[in-house]
């Protein structure tokens, strides 16, 4: 991990208790991978059991260079906008955390880190996950898209004709991270392969 510090290579990813861990997974090996990136992460407790379930993994399992930091924890640094983050991904968002940051509802530390990156104007990407929406979620992804949140489904395209679900996951990672600027080689893009 890059030294403490060094903001314009800093970024936060939280997990929450949706499924689709195997993106979280994706995401977080990336960043495992750069040393040059300092990552900030936090999980909830709900996170932790499906994490569990669906992977058989814990969090330090994720991104064991990561500065981890506990869900309750409002005197993190993440709880202020004087610490400087390039951007913010919450991988799964669950439709509760989603209603929570929509309504400013800030009840534990991913509330309120992307409570601070929305008012500091700062990119935050909520990979939600949930089907079928109900009308109360519909009209939270679009307040929280109003706020400045990039709303990006936990949709995989099929287009790259996918062998196994470690290469949907592999792409799906790809376009969080083409929308975070930063470079990879995990999935060919189109017309590129």
């Amino acid at each position: 991990m890059a030294a403490p510090g060094t903001d314009l290579n800093r970024y936060v990813v939280a997990v929450t208790g949706a499924s689709g861990m195997i993106y979280a997974r994706k995401l977080l090996a990336y960043f495992a991978g750069r040393p040059d990136l300092e990552l900030h992460a936090v999980i909830s407790g709900a996170g932790e059991q499906v994490l569990a379930l669906e992977l058989g993994l814990k969090p330090r399992d994720l991104a064991p260079g990561a500065v981890w930091h506990r869900v309750e924890d409002f005197t993190a640094p993440l709880a202020s906008g004087s610490f400087r983050a390039r951007a913010m991904v919450v991988v799964p968002c669950t439709m509760g955390t989603l209603g929570a940051i929509a309504q400013g509802v800030g009840r534990n530390l991913i509330h309120r880190a992307a409570e601070v990156f929305l008012k500091e104007k700062r990119p935050l990407i909520l990979v939600v996950r949930e089907t079928p929406l109900s009308l109360i979620h519909l009209k939270n992804l679009t307040r929280a898209a109003a706020a400045g949140a990039t709303i990006f489904p936990a949709c995989p395209g099929f287009y790259h004709h996918p062998q196994n679900l470690e290469e949907l996951a592999r792409q799906f990672a790809g376009r969080i991270l083409d929308h975070l600027g930063l470079e990879h080689q995990l999935c060919a893009r189109w017309g590129e392969g």
